[in-house]
């Protein structure tokens, strides 16, 4: 049972590799910036997680979910696959959200394009 949280979190970083691959959203899309990006993410909240522990806010909590693993005190090494999870999760969630919007910005085109078709005001430059 002491794997299960790293177990869960592989699950979900699973998913969202899935998700990611089906709509191209993040590594699909541009896999040299999507990996800078994504280390870029987990190394400031790695960094930000050891100057809250080292201040005191921060500190491992108990429980038999997890492995007892730490890559440094109070720091557990299921951290690192959270702070993975949660950066992608980040990443495809704004690429979605920008396909959404960029598919209903062309779908509103389109439609607004073919009402507009017959009664066109824009001189296209031919002589009358």
């Amino acid at each position: 049972m002491g794997v299960l949280y790293l177990v869960a979190l592989g699950i979900s970083l699973f998913g969202m590799a899935m998700l990611d691959r089906r709509f191209t959203l993040f590594f699909w899309r541009d896999a040299p910036r999507a990996f800078v990006t994504l280390l870029v993410g987990v190394v400031f909240f790695l960094i930000w997680d050891i100057v809250g522990i080292d201040t005191g806010v921060f500190f491992r909590g108990e429980t038999s979910f997890m492995t007892g693993v730490q890559i440094a005190p109070e720091l557990p090494l299921e951290e690192v696959f959270f702070l993975t999870l949660l950066c992608y999760l980040t990443m495809n969630l704004l690429a979605g959200t920008r396909l959404i919007v960029d598919r209903r910005a062309a779908r509103s085109g389109a439609s607004g394009a073919s009402g507009a078709s017959g009664s066109s005001s824009v001189d296209d430059g031919r002589a009358s």
